[in-house]
C-alpha cells in the first residue's frame, strides 16, 4: 500500500455499459419505494428510462405522500398483484430478498421478462461512469456518501449520488425524498452493500473503507469481500483506527489513510470538542504539514470518522483537503441519522435514528451518553434473520451503553410478509439484555411501546427511535413528540 500525494489521482474506471442502452428499455421496479430501490429508479429515470413499479407499502397505505410524489414525477405505479407486468420487453428489477412467489416475479417469469437485481443494475450504472466513488463498510455508508456528494457538489463536480437515505442538503419542494441526485459530471458516488455480497460487482476508481464488523455475514466472509473491494480500486481511503480495516490495508494499491488515535495516518483529527448537536476538531494533514479547522452540524465521534472518510475519499478524487473541510461545515446530515424530531414543551427530546446493528446502535447511544439526561431507547429490529445473526452482540451493546437509569423498549421485528422463520424474536433480545445486566422491556405491538414510552417520559429525557427498513418509524417518532406535547 502506498500513501498517495495530491498529484497521484486515480485513473478513470473503464466504461462497461452505455446508460443510454439501459434507458431504451421499459423497466418495472418491484418494491419501488424501498430505500435502495427508490434512488436507483430516480437515477435510471434521469437517464431517460420509462419506469413503472409497485410496492407492498403503497398497497398497505404506508407513506402515501412518497408514492404520490413518484407519480408526480412520471412513474406509473400499480398494485403489487402482477398487473403492471404486461410485456416481455420489460425488465424486472427486484432486490435479492424478493421471493419467487411475489406476483410480479410470477408474471415476469410467465412472459419471459429479463430480470436484474437492484445491485446488478446499480453496478451497471456505476461501472459505466468515468469516475466511480464507492463507499463500503459495516456502518456509516449513507452518511459518508452524503458527505462526499455534498463536497463534490460544492467543488463544482456536479456528481450523481446514490444513497440509502434522504440527504437534507438536496431536499427541495420538488424533491422531498432526495435519496438520489442526478448530475452531469463524471463522478458517480454510491454506497455499496456487503450484506448480500453484491459489493463484488463494483469497479471503483476510488473506494472508501470505513469499518468492518459483524452484521449480516461472518467476519471471514467480510474480510474477503472488503479486501477484494480495496484491491479493485485505483486508490482507497482507509480507516486505520478500525483494526479490521487496518488489517486489510495491504490489499489497496494506493491509499489515503485517516483516523483519530493512530499517529501514522495521513489525515488525523485532533482537539475534538463534542456538543449535543455538533462537533469541532482540527484535521491535520501529515503529508502536507497543514491543519484545517473542521465544524460539523452533526454530533458524535462516529460522525468525525465519517467526515474524515469523506475528506480522504474526495481528496483521492482530486478535491483539496481545505476545500473538503470547508464544505462539510454546510453538511446538514441525513434523515433518520440522529435526526432530532423536536423537543416537547416539557423538555423531552425525540430523536429518529437508523441504528439497527451493534456498531450503529453503539454509536448512537455513545453520542447520547456524552451528554446528561436519561435515555429511553426504543428499538424495532429490521428483520428476524438479522436478529438471529447479531442478537447477542446487540443485547450486549445495549446493556453496556445504557445505565441503570436508562431503559430499552423493544417491539417485534419488522415483518411485511414472506416465509422467514419467526420463531425467535425480540423477547429473546430482552432476556439477553437482562442477562448482561441491562434493563429492557418487550411489548409485541409498537402501539403498546408508544403508550409505555409516554408513561415513562420525564422532563430532560432523550427518546431515541431506532430501526431500519421501515419508513413509518419516522411517523412513529413524530407521533410520540405530538403526544408528549
Amino acid at each position: 500500500m502506498t500513501e498517495i500525494s495530491p498529484a497521484a489521482t486515480p485513473a478513470p474506471a473503464p466504461t462497461l455499459l452505455n446508460p443510454a442502452d439501459l434507458a431504451a428499455r421499459p423497466w418495472f421496479f418491484c418494491g419501488i419505494g424501498g430505500s435502495g430501490m427508490l434512488p436507483l429508479a430516480l437515477i435510471l429515470k434521469g437517464h431517460g428510462a420509462r419506469i413503472a413499479g409497485s410496492d407492498r407499502g403503497r398497497d398497505q397505505g404506508r407513506t402515501p405522500e412518497k408514492f404520490a410524489w413518484l407519480e408526480s414525477l412520471g412513474f406509473t405505479l400499480y398494485p403489487q398483484d402482477g398487473s403492471g407486468i404486461t410485456s416481455p420487453e420489460q425488465t424486472l428489477v427486484a432486490s435479492a430478498a424478493v421471493e419467487d412467489t411475489v406476483p410480479e416475479v410470477v408474471r415476469a417469469t410467465e412472459l419471459g421478462c429479463a430480470r436484474m437485481s437492484r445491485a446488478q443494475l446499480l453496478a451497471a450504472l456505476f461501472n459505466a461512469a468515468p469516475e466511480g466513488i464507492a463507499v463500503g463498510g459495516t456502518s456509516g455508508k449513507s452518511t459518508v456518501t452524503g458527505m462526499i456528494g455534498w463536497i463534490m457538489h460544492e467543488a463544482g463536480r456536479d456528481p450523481t449520488i446514490m444513497n440509502g437515505a434522504v440527504m437534507k442538503n438536496f431536499v427541495a419542494k420538488d424533491a422531498p425524498f432526495a435519496s438520489a441526485r442526478v448530475g452531469a459530471g463524471d463522478s458517480f458516488v454510491s454506497e455499496v452493500d456487503e450484506s448480500d455480497g453484491s459489493i463484488a460487482l463494483y469497479r471503483p476508481s476510488v473506494a472508501a473503507l470505513l469499518n468492518v464488523s459483524l452484521d449480516h455475514k461472518s467476519l471471514e466472509e467480510l474480510r474477503q469481500l472488503f479486501g477484494d473491494f480495496l484491491a479493485r480500486a485505483e486508490v482507497a481511503a482507509i480507516n486505520l483506527d478500525d483494526a479490521e480495516s487496518a488489517g486489510l490495508a495491504h490489499r489497496a494499491r494506493a491509499a489515503i489513510t485517516f483516523g483519530v488515535t493512530n499517529p501514522h495516518v495521513r489525515l488525523r483529527a485532533e482537539d475534538i470538542v463534542q456538543g449535543p448537536t455538533s462537533l469541532t476538531a482540527t484535521v491535520r494533514d501529515r503529508l502536507e504539514g497543514r491543519a484545517h479547522d473542521l465544524t460539523l452540524q452533526v454530533p458524535g465521534r462516529h460522525n468525525l470518522y465519517n467526515a474524515l472518510a469523506a475528506i480522504a475519499t474526495t481528496h483521492a478524487a482530486g478535491v483539496p483537503v481545505a476545500e473538503a473541510v470547508a464544505a462539510l461545515a454546510g453538511f446538514q446530515g441525513l434523515a433518520r441519522r440522529f435526526d432530532i424530531v423536536g423537543t416537547s414543551p416539557g423538555g423531552i427530546t425525540v430523536i429518529d435514528d437508523f441504528g439497527h446493528n451493534p456498531d450503529k446502535v453503539a454509536a448512537t447511544l455513545s453520542t447520547l451518553k456524552a451528554h446528561p439526561g436519561r435515555i429511553i431507547a426504543f428499538f424495532q429490529p429490521h428483520g428476524y434473520g438479522p436478529l438471529r445473526q447479531m442478537g447477542r452482540e446487540l443485547a450486549q451493546v445495549i446493556a453496556r451503553k445504557l445505565t441503570a437509569h436508562d431503559v430499552a423498549i423493544l417491539c417485534d421485528p419488522v415483518y411485511f410478509g414472506g416465509t422467514v422463520d419467526r420463531s425467535q424474536g425480540s423477547e429473546r433480545i430482552v432476556a439477553l439484555i437482562g442477562e448482561a445486566g441491562g434493563k429492557a422491556e418487550y411489548h409485541a405491538e409498537r402501539a403498546a411501546c408508544a403508550d409505555r414510552i409516554v408513561e415513562l417520559a420525564q422532563p430532560g429525557d432523550r427518546i431515541v427511535v431506532m430501526g431500519a427498513r421501515d419508513d413509518t418509524l419516522t411517523v412513529f417518532a413524530k407521533d410520540l413528540l405530538a403526544r408528549l406535547a
